[in-house]
C-alpha cells in the first residue's frame, strides 16, 4: 500500500465534523431502517466519548488526524447502540429528552436497530484499519473493549436486586458497562499519535478513571436530578432492580433496612430518606472524587502539552459534574 496523506484539523473543527458525520449517517441509513435511525438522530448526547478520542489524538501542534474523527464517530455510534439496548432492557420511555426507540416503535425493532448500530460502528473502525499502513495498524493490539461492555452489562443483570452486592463487586460492574467504552475512546485516540505503548496505557487508565467518575456521578443524579434536567428517567434505578453505590452503602450501614429490602419492594420515599440519612450520596461522591484525584495526578505525571492537558481536564471535570 502506498503512502497515505494524512489530513489534520483543529480540535473544534474535528468535534463539529464528528457531529456532522453522526447526523449524516443516522439520517442517510438504508431506507428500511432510516425512519428509526433518523429518530435516534434527535437524541444524540453531549459527545463526551467522542471528545475524548479527539483530545487524546491531538499532536504536539494541537492538530487532529482525520482518522481520529472516524474513530470518534465509531465510538459514539457504539455508545448509542448500548443506550438503545439499555432502553429495551429497562423498558424506558425517555432518553435525552426524546421518546425512546423501543417506546415509539417497539422492543423488537429497537433491538434490531441497536444491532445495526453496532455493525455500523465496527464498519467505520474497520475502514480506519484499511486506510492505515500495516505498520500503523499493527502498532498496538486493541483490547477487547466491546466484550468488556457486554460482560459488565451481563454482570449487572445477574446481580439485579442483589441487596448483598458489595462495593467492590459494583465497581467491577461499572468498570465494564461504563468505564470500558471511555477507556476505549482514550486508547484509540492516543494510539493514533503515540509511539510508546506504555504511554498509550496511561491514556487508557485515564479513560477508565473518567468512566468510573461519570457513572458514579450518574448514580447520584438518579436520586437528586429532576427528569427535566437529566433528560431521562430518574428515581428509577431501584425500580429497575439496579442496585447502585448510594444504596449499597446504605444497606451496609443499616442491616435491618437491607433485610426489609430482601423481603419486599421498598417505596422510593423510604429509599431516598435512608440514603440521605446514612450519607450514601456523600460516600458515592467521595469515591468519585477519589477517582478524579487519581486522574488529576496521572494527568500531571504524563506531562502533556498544555492545550492537550486542558482539553482532557475539561472532559474529566464534565464527568464529575454532569
Amino acid at each position: 500500500m502506498g503512502n497515505v496523506i494524512e489530513i489534520k484539523s483543529q480540535y473544534e473543527e474535528s468535534i463539529e465534523q464528528v457531529k456532522y458525520e453522526i447526523g449524516r449517517m443516522l439520517k442517510k441509513a438504508p431506507i428500511i431502517i432510516r425512519s428509526y435511525t433518523k429518530h435516534l438522530a434527535a437524541s444524540t448526547g453531549k459527545g463526551i466519548r467522542a471528545a475524548s478520542v479527539i483530545a487524546c489524538a491531538m499532536d504536539e501542534e494541537n492538530r487532529i488526524p482525520e482518522n481520529a474523527v472516524k474513530l470518534a464517530v465509531a465510538v459514539e455510534i457504539l455508545h448509542l447502540a448500548t443506550l438503545v439496548h439499555d432502553d429495551v432492557i429497562d423498558d424506558a420511555d425517555l432518553r435525552r429528552g426524546e421518546i425512546t426507540l423501543q417506546k415509539k416503535y417497539g422492543r423488537r425493532t429497537a433491538v434490531i436497530c441497536g444491532d445495526y448500530l453496532v455493525c455500523m460502528a465496527l464498519k467505520i473502525a474497520a475502514s480506519v484499519a484499511e486506510e492505515s499502513t500495516q505498520e500503523d495498524y499493527m502498532k498496538f493490539k486493541m483490547p477487547d473493549y466491546i466484550s468488556r461492555v457486554c460482560l459488565g452489562e451481563l454482570y449487572q443483570h445477574i446481580n439485579n436486586g442483589n441487596v448483598d452486592l458489595s462495593v467492590r463487586q459494583y465497581l467491577r460492574i461499572v468498570s465494564g458497562k461504563t468505564a470500558a467504552l471511555f477507556e476505549a475512546a482514550f486508547y484509540v485516540g492516543a494510539a493514533l499519535v503515540e509511539k510508546d505503548f506504555r504511554i498509550v496505557k496511561k491514556y487508557a487508565r485515564l479513560g477508565r478513571y473518567a468512566g468510573m467518575i461519570f457513572q458514579l456521578t450518574d448514580d447520584c443524579m438518579d436520586f437528586e436530578a429532576s427528569e427535566e434536567s437529566a433528560k431521562k428517567p430518574v428515581q428509577s434505578d431501584y425500580e429497575q432492580n439496579v442496585i447502585t453505590l448510594p444504596l449499597i452503602y446504605t444497606f451496609k450501614k443499616l442491616e435491618n433496612f437491607k433485610n426489609k429490602a430482601r423481603e419486599c419492594i421498598l417505596p422510593r420515599s423510604e429509599i431516598n430518606k435512608m440514603v440521605l440519612q446514612t450519607g450514601g450520596l456523600d460516600y458515592t461522591r467521595l469515591v468519585a472524587n477519589e477517582y478524579y484525584n487519581k486522574s488529576m495526578q496521572l494527568l500531571q505525571d504524563m506531562q502533556l502539552p498544555q492545550e492537550k492537558e486542558n482539553k482532557l481536564k475539561v472532559i474529566l471535570d464534565k464527568s464529575l459534574r454532569l
